[in-house]
């Protein structure tokens, strides 16, 4: 991606565009970082920051990207066809899956992946009934030193939002018998850990 975006007289629309105050919380950071090396005339750190866009929201969003995926120890820098940044490919993925599966056709699932760095995360596909969310594995996800910590938070983050659902009232969009067959599926497979950790 070959732009000149940032260059030592673009100060002033680095300034006017900071001073707008509509940033998420990232954006003011990279932006100041831009502004001091428009400063310092760094032509090595404009053409680093003009590689990823050609344009304010562009190139803030792909330079966040690639930092939150170097945490994860994912370097390669490349982008789609759209310009965005291609999101990194973890390893070691592998779905955990609780639930009705067979009578319902309704289950929760824990995504879980590692880093190039051995940083684990994970991501939930959650379904209650008729409701449910969830997302994919992301380097926006919480980190983890192992496997097994990720497990952790993922199974302890899906069982308290099914316990938080259990008695409600809105049985067609939080079907109790879902909700309790992920829960029962969740301590079945505790046990089966624990039982494998004494061999």
């Amino acid at each position: 991606m070959e732009t000149s975006f940032f260059n030592p007289k673009s100060a002033n629309a680095v300034k006017t565009y900071l001073d707008k105050g509509y940033h998420t919380h990232y954006e003011p950071a990279i932006l100041k970082e831009i502004l001091l090396s428009i400063e310092q005339a760094d032509s090595a750190k404009l053409n680093w920051f003009n590689q990823f866009g050609d344009c304010f929201r562009s190139i803030l969003m792909n330079v966040n990207v690639y930092r939150k995926s170097c945490e994860f120890g994912f370097t390669e820098i490349s982008f789609d066809k759209y310009g965005w940044f291609k999101r990194p490919q973890f390893f070691e993925t592998e779905d955990l899956k609780f639930g009705n599966e067979a009578r319902y056709g309704e289950y929760s699932i824990i995504h879980l992946g590692r880093g190039q760095s051995h940083v684990w995360t994970y991501a939930l596909n959650y379904a209650f009934g008729t409701a449910g969310g969830g997302s994919a594995l992301s380097v926006y996800g919480k980190q983890f030193k192992t496997r097994e910590l990720a497990v952790n938070a993922g199974m302890a983050e899906l069982k308290k939002m099914m316990t938080e659902k259990l008695n409600n009232a809105d049985t067609t969009n939080y079907k109790q018998p879902v909700i309790l067959g992920t829960l029962r599926d969740l301590e079945k497979f505790e046990i089966s850990r624990i039982q494998l950790s004494l061999f």
